[in-house]
C-alpha cells in the first residue's frame, strides 16, 4: 500500500496510477484535454483565486468571439474548456492560465514570444496555438484546436506496454511534429505520455499528436542536487526530464530527443528505465547511473538488438551523446525496429521527412 504522495513503485521504478475509491476522487481527463502530472497546488502570486475566478467559465464569451461551453480538464497552472466561435462555431480547446502565471512577467514575455512561433506549428502531429488572448479584466488565454482521442499515459496503463510496431509509428509522427517545432526554434521541454493525444482518422487508423507546445514552461528542478528533494519540486514534472534539464542548464531540441526517447521505453517496457525509492533518488540516478537495459527490464518480449542500442543513445547523459535531431533519433528507431533494418512503419517515415 502507498501513500496519497506516492509515484513510484519502491521495488522497480514502475510509475503509480491513481485509484478511485470514492465519490469525489480524481477523475481520469476527457477526451480532449491532457491534465499536467504533479503540478505543485504551492500558492502563487496575490491574485484573484483560480478556484473562484477561473474554474467555472462555461456561459461566458471571451472578447466577444469564444463562448465557453464547459470545463474538459484542469491542471496546477490552468483550466481547459471547450468553446466555440461564434462567427464560424467551430469548436476550440482554450486553456486559461492561472493569475500565479499570467502575473509571472518573466513566464508572459516567453510566452508571447513563442506563441508567435507557435502559431505557424500547423501540422498534422501538432496541437498548436491559434490565438493568444487576454481580456480586459487580465485573463490570459490560449485558443488552440480541439483535438479529440485517448492520452498516451491512458492508453500505456490499459495496456501496460504497446506492441513494437505500433510504437514505431508514434515515434516517429511524434519526432515529425518535434521537427517543425525545433526548425522554427521551439523546444517543449515538457514531452511525457499526459501531452500526447491518440487520435483517430476518418479511416479509423491511429495518429499521435503533440499536445502543449509554448504554453510559458520553465522546465528545471533547481541548480542544485541538494534541493532536488520531494516537496521542492514545483515547476512541472521530473519523470522525462532531461539530466541538462534538472541541472537547470541550457536546452536545445536535443533534450526533447531524451525526453521522447524515455518516453518510447516506458511504452514498450511499461516502466521507466531508472529505480529509486523516491522522485528525488529517481532523479539522482538520471543524473549518475545507466538506463536498465531493456534485456534486463522485459526479457520475455525479445526485441531486436538495435532498438536498444538507439534507445541507449537517445537517453545519454551527455547532450552531445545523442542524435543530433528528431528525425534521426526516429529513422534509426524504425530502422532497428525491424530485423532487416527495414522502415516497417506502414511508410510512415517516407511520408513525413520527406523519403
Amino acid at each position: 500500500m502507498y501513500g496519497d504522495d506516492a509515484r513510484f513503485c519502491t521495488r522497480d521504478g514502475t510509475r503509480l496510477a491513481p485509484q478511485a475509491s470514492a465519490a469525489g476522487a480524481p477523475a481520469a481527463p476527457p477526451a480532449g484535454a491532457a491534465a499536467p502530472r504533479g503540478t505543485s497546488a504551492r500558492a502563487g502570486p496575490a491574485g484573484p483565486s483560480p478556484a473562484t475566478s477561473f474554474s467555472n467559465l462555461a456561459g461566458r464569451v471571451l472578447d466577444g468571439r469564444y463562448r465557453i461551453e464547459k470545463k474538459i480538464g484542469e491542471g496546477g497552472m490552468s483550466f481547459v474548456y471547450l468553446a466555440t466561435d461564434i462567427s464560424d462555431k467551430k469548436s476550440y480547446a482554450i486553456k486559461v492560465l492561472s493569475p500565479a502565471l499570467s502575473q509571472d512577467n518573466n513566464a508572459m514575455q516567453r510566452l508571447r514570444r513563442e506563441a508567435g512561433l507557435a502559431i505557424r506549428l500547423e501540422h498534422p502531429n501538432v496541437c498548436h496555438i491559434i490565438r493568444l488572448g487576454e481580456t480586459e479584466d487580465g485573463m490570459v488565454y490560449v485558443v488552440m484546436p480541439f483535438v479529440q482521442g485517448e492520452i498516451l499515459a491512458d492508453l500505456r496503463h490499459k495496456k501496460g506496454h504497446i506492441p513494437l510496431p505500433q510504437v514505431a509509428i508514434w515515434v516517429v509522427e511524434i519526432a515529425s511534429g518535434l521537427h517543425v517545432a525545433h526548425e522554427l526554434k521551439i523546444i517543449h521541454r515538457d514531452l511525457k505520455p499526459e501531452n500526447i493525444m491518440i487520435c483517430k482518422y476518418d479511416d479509423g487508423s491511429e495518429h499521435a499528436v503533440v499536445m502543449d507546445f509554448g504554453l510559458a514552461k520553465e522546465r528545471k528542478a533547481g541548480g542544485e542536487l541538494e534541493k532536488l528533494t520531494a516537496t521542492g519540486i514545483i515547476l512541472g514534472t521530473p519523470e522525462f526530464m532531461s539530466p541538462e534539464q534538472l541541472r537547470g542548464k541550457p536546452l536545445d531540441p536535443r533534450t526533447d530527443i531524451y525526453s521522447l526517447a524515455l518516453m518510447t521505453y516506458e511504452m514498450l517496457t511499461g516502466k521507466l528505465p531508472f529505480t529509486g525509492r523516491t522522485q528525488q533518488e529517481m532523479m539522482i540516478a538520471r543524473l549518475r547511473n545507466e538506463p536498465i537495459p531493456l534485456r534486463t527490464m522485459r526479457p520475455e518480449l525479445n526485441f531486436p538488438p538495435g532498438v536498444e542500442k538507439v534507445l541507449l543513445k537517445g537517453m545519454a547523459r551527455g547532450v552531445e551523446e545523442r542524435y543530433a535531431s528528431a528525425p534521426e533519433f526516429a529513422s534509426a528507431f524504425a530502422a532497428a525496429s525491424s530485423p532487416d533494418g527495414e522502415d516497417k512503419s506502414g511508410g510512415v517515415l517516407g511520408r513525413l521527412f520527406g523519403r
